[in-house]
């Protein structure tokens, strides 16, 4: 379980291609969302893989690496609270709400993963 970059764990992949895929989508959100919507959801799921990426720095010290990643599981649910926001105001198809909700499910499941059992994944001592 031992990775030297963070680029090597999956969940980090795969919250940077969230954040990438509701960049996208984002950029159709009616002009008066830029200030308000649009930027809270980018913020929140750019901040997922920010502090998985901060906590991977951290993880020599188990409790660092575990308060990081519950950030990261907190930003992953502040952006589910922004997508679900998002399909409430007519801004998302049915298509795409479900490609980012399974994408945003993996990504909790992979967090809740390492969550579950931190030691492993934690640098050796030396």
């Amino acid at each position: 379980m031992y990775a030297e970059d963070i680029t090597e764990l999956e969940a980090y992949r795969e919250a940077f291609a969230l954040q990438q895929a509701i960049f996208v989508v984002s950029k159709r959100f009616p002009r008066e969302e830029r200030y308000s919507l649009t930027d809270q959801i980018r913020r929140s799921s750019r901040l997922v893989g920010a502090n998985l990426s901060e906590g991977w720095r951290k993880r020599r010290y188990v409790a660092h690496f575990v308060s990081k990643l519950s950030d990261a599981d907190g930003e992953l649910e502040e952006t589910r609270h922004w997508l679900r926001t998002a399909v409430t105001c007519g801004y998302l198809t049915d298509d795409v709400r479900h490609d980012l909700v399974e994408r945003s499910a993996k990504v909790g499941r992979l967090i809740g993963s390492i969550l579950r059992d931190p030691e492993p994944w934690c640098k050796p001592r030396s």
